[in-house]
């Protein structure tokens, strides 16, 4: 029987998808620093590609790097969370407005992504509820069939999940409240509500504005 090798990606490729899921997922929780060595170790290579996906993900936001000491997971800072939200809010709320009235399909996924999220709130799986949220939402924007909007949308998918999961942790009832949220924007969108499901979208995705102003009841 033959066996096929299965071709491995490259060194740096390999490092920089390990870091950027343990950063996003809060296995290296801001204020963190890396080294090279420890790095390349965990994923085993050596430290030149360590260096390539260290500096990658600098451009990307994620970490700073200290020459001679290595790279600081950079924490969520109010203001990130302020421009995410602002973000949001402009494309969410044209997005759901036009999503009315929803074809049958939109609504089927979206039933689908708030049962899988459901159980993973129940399971803990804090890291796959919040991918599972922001697609979510992902869902109703690429409904609008608008290409541009849909890029924009996702360049924010790597710092939404990281506040996702931050703010999972941090306020553990939230889930519940994101859930209850989530079935108000699918009845909106179910009966052809264009003004309650804007309404919902707004105090859903706002309530990160508070997070960063401190206003979080």
């Amino acid at each position: 029987m033959s066996v096929i090798a299965i071709k491995q990606p490259p060194a740096a490729e390999r490092v920089y998808a390990y870091v950027k899921r343990a950063v996003l997922e809060r296995r290296y929780e801001g204020g963190t620093l890396l080294t090279e060595g420890e790095l390349a170790e965990a994923v085993g290579v050596s430290r030149t590609p360590v260096r390539e996906a260290l500096l990658k993900l600098e451009v990307e936001g994620l970490l700073r790097l200290y020459p001679k000491k290595g790279a600081l997971v950079l924490p969520v800072s109010a203001q990130e969370i302020t421009d995410v939200v602002e973000t949001r809010l402009l494309v969410e709320t044209h997005a759901v407005r036009k999503a009315v009235p929803a074809p049958t399909g939109l609504v089927e996924r979206l039933e689908g992504l708030l049962s899988r999220q459901r159980e993973q709130a129940a399971a803990g799986d804090l890291a796959g509820a919040a991918v599972t949220d922001r697609c979510f939402h992902a869902e109703i924007v690429r409904s609008g069939g608008n290409e541009i909007l849909s890029r924009l949308y996702d360049q924010l998918r790597d710092r939404q999940l990281r506040m996702g999961v931050a703010v999972m942790h941090s306020h553990p009832d939230r889930i519940a409240k994101t859930l209850s949220e989530h079935e108000e924007i699918l009845a909106a969108l179910r009966c052809g509500d264009a003004e309650v499901a804007v309404s919902v979208v707004t105090r859903h995705v706002g309530w990160f504005q508070n997070l960063a102003r401190g206003e979080v009841r």
